[in-house]
């Protein structure tokens, strides 16, 4: 299913410093479409995350709208922890191959004196054993807006195979642990916001393929 396809006009404006071979920066000419092939797990029920494509072919992100763990009274044992899995298929203009150099994870946390959260994620293409892991974690006793932002050194960035049409894997998760809080508090940890809406951004570099 297409979540959404933007046109882009005009040049794209490349992450990448160069071709990897050497020369000037190639961006594509062209916009990319970002297709969903799966989109799986407890917190990314069905009609809850959307991608788009920045519009310089630069980024995408995913917003989700349903995505809280969190653990107290009235929650179900199962609530301290959610996931989503997305499988997106990436159209790029032919002759060209993309890295993820970076990626911007945002969201709200109320976590009461003694619990603590964790946020995790990680990609890579499929058929690739080459794994792009990261975590984070939050103590108690805060409340408010979280932003984390992983980055991928030069060297260990990973291209999507040139003229082959491979998924790219991101798998996320959010968990909530109530350690030493006391029985009666709740705590929470969402990628959404008071307005149903918090975009992870995933950026993006070119090169050309030989």
């Amino acid at each position: 299913m297409v979540l959404r396809a933007l046109a882009a006009t005009g040049v794209a404006a490349s992450l990448f410093g160069s071709s990897g071979l050497g020369g000037k920066p190639v961006p594509p000419p062209a916009p990319i479409v970002i297709e969903s092939v799966a989109v799986n797990g407890s917190g990314c029920p069905a009609g809850t995350a959307a991608v788009s494509v920045a519009p310089d072919n630069t980024a995408f992100t995913v917003t989700y709208s349903n995505y809280t763990a969190k653990v107290g009274p009235g929650t179900a044992p199962t609530d301290y922890r959610k996931n989503c899995q997305l499988g997106l298929l990436v159209h790029v203009p032919g002759g060209y191959t993309y890295a993820v150099v970076s990626a911007t994870y945002r969201g709200f946390a109320s976590l009461a004196p003694g619990a603590s959260g964790t946020q995790r994620a990680s990609y890579h293409f499929q058929g690739s054993a080459r794994t792009t892991d990261s975590t984070h974690h939050f103590e108690g006793g805060f409340t408010g807006n979280w932003q984390e932002t992983d980055t991928v050194d030069v060297a260990a960035r990973v291209f999507a195979p040139c003229g082959q049409t491979r998924n790219l894997d991101i798998d996320t998760e959010l968990r909530v642990e109530a350690g030493t809080s006391s029985p009666g508090a709740t705590s929470f940890l969402e990628m959404d916001s008071t307005d149903g809406s918090i975009k992870t951004v995933y950026r993006l570099a070119w090169k050309r393929c030989h």
